[in-house]
């Protein structure tokens, strides 16, 4: 690898990793803990790439980007962001980021994406970037609790980012609670089709022969070059969904854009001949399937915390999750998603005192199916083989007709590794040495494992 890489981070021990692993390459590497100095070096025509967080002591990253766009309009940046929103897959879009990471990132994957930035900044033109997700930023003023940094909610930002201001329609497929409506309404809210109205309509809507015609023009008009959002698709029945096909049929090319919600029974139905193939296949230009929160646990944390901060904004109320209670939330199953989450977490804020929320609270709540519950595999539960056998699949499907980018393994056995090294230190009380015989591997090779994943060694659960 052949360049120079500069580097702006206020985290002074990603700046050394960093500059170690990109020297180590062949690199030649520049770094800052200021955008000032960032934006220095831009001028003077220093670096081949440009590595960037968000937050910053002395400006934000994304708000930077046209900066040096304007003083260097081919140099690739790529934004890393510990941030874990929707906004910045959307923001880093809009401010045309060669690419962007979340924190914690995975460091030869962020190598490898320096190498085709670096192939990119040589030829002189733009080389796609790989295709996964990305974290975001929470910016003032935008309450979405479409909060994500495990690989499948990644994904599923990055290609919301990517589709937002095409016109292709759009179905968005999940559990009941998983915040389909809220990816239907960040789609029209950001898109350049904010300012057009935005018609939500049911199957009963469809149902029923619509004012205007039987075709459904009506509801073309009342939506006009905004978004069409068609909700329960998977309720119509065969003359709703006749309907529908006329509806599209009849939409002009200026007309509004049509996204579609069902939930995961749809390819079920459609498998089984009761959804009309050509209908189908019309809605469905781009899927954008929405993970349950059984499937995404590491994220249970970061919405737990968000919907503790807004239930405080709203009530005043000031309690906190104890790390048992969180614990005990982790181990649920969560049939109503997030949000049941969200209702839960609400319940606790208005009816305890403590300042500090328990896990007897949280027990409670959800009653005695939580208490003691493992960790499941999904509804029909299955092996652990079968498990991952249905994160494997989901992670390639998030992909549409693309395949993922390189480095699949890496990705998926460094999931599987953080979470059994770190229940393994947990039920070790903490004891490397017992942990690596434990596992069957050398002290060293754990004490390397935990520091790549960032794994707290300092854990305390009793041997029984």
């Amino acid at each position: 690898m052949d360049g120079t890489v500069l580097i702006a981070d206020d985290d002074r021990t990603i700046r050394t990793v960093l500059t170690q692993a990109l020297t180590r390459a062949g690199c030649r590497v520049h770094a800052t803990a200021s955008l000032t100095t960032l934006l220095r070096w831009v001028e003077e025509g220093k670096g081949d790439l440009v590595i960037s967080d968000v937050m910053m002591p002395d400006g934000n990253g994304l708000e930077t980007l046209p900066k040096i766009k304007v003083l260097r309009p081919g140099l690739p940046v790529i934004i890393i962001s510990a941030q874990n929103t929707i906004m910045t897959a959307i923001q880093a879009t809009e401010a045309d980021a060669w690419d962007y990471l979340p924190k914690p990132f995975d460091l030869p994957d962020l190598l490898a994406r320096v190498e085709k930035g670096l192939t990119s900044a040589r030829r002189g033109r733009r080389i796609s970037p790989p295709q996964t997700g990305s974290e975001g930023v929470v910016q003032a003023g935008q309450d979405l609790p479409l909060v994500g940094r495990t690989p499948s909610m990644q994904a599923l930002y990055r290609l919301v980012a990517q589709v937002m201001n095409t016109a292709l329609p759009v179905l968005i497929i999940g559990e009941s609670g998983t915040g389909k409506s809220l990816i239907a309404g960040a789609l029209h809210e950001f898109s350049d089709r904010s300012a057009q109205p935005f018609l939500v309509v049911s199957a009963q809507d469809l149902t029923m022969d619509p004012a205007g015609g039987g075709d459904g023009r009506a509801l073309l008009t009342q939506a006009r070059g905004g978004s069409l959002v068609i909700d329960g698709l998977g309720d119509l029945d065969s003359d709703a969904q006749a309907r529908l096909v006329r509806l599209l049929d009849a939409a002009p090319e200026d007309g509004p854009r049509i996204i579609a919600i069902a939930d995961e029974t749809l390819t079920r139905t459609f498998e089984s001949g009761n959804f009309r193939h050509d209908l189908y296949f019309r809605i469905s230009g781009v899927t954008l399937t929405v993970p349950p929160l059984r499937e995404r646990l590491d994220d249970i944390p970061l919405l737990t915390q968000h919907f503790l901060a807004r239930t405080t904004r709203e009530t005043g109320s000031g309690r906190h999750m104890s790390d048992a209670a969180l614990e005990v939330i982790r181990r649920y199953n969560w049939p109503g998603n997030v949000r049941q989450l969200e209702h839960m977490v609400q319940r606790l804020m208005i009816t305890g005192h403590d300042p500090e929320i328990a896990a007897t609270e949280v027990e409670a709540v959800l009653g005695a199916a939580s208490t003691g519950a493992a960790p499941t595999h999904g509804n029909d539960g299955g092996t652990l083989a079968e498990s991952v056998a249905r994160h494997v699949r989901r992670y390639f499907e998030l992909h549409g007709d693309e395949l993922p980018p390189s480095g699949v393994y890496q990705r998926i056995m460094r999931e599987v590794e953080a979470p059994l090294l770190d229940i393994a230190l947990e039920y070790s009380g903490g004891n490397q040495l017992r942990c690596a015989e434990l596992l069957g591997i050398n002290r060293n090779t754990l004490r390397k494992k935990t520091n790549e994943l960032d794994i707290s060694v300092t854990r305390r659960r009793k041997l029984m």
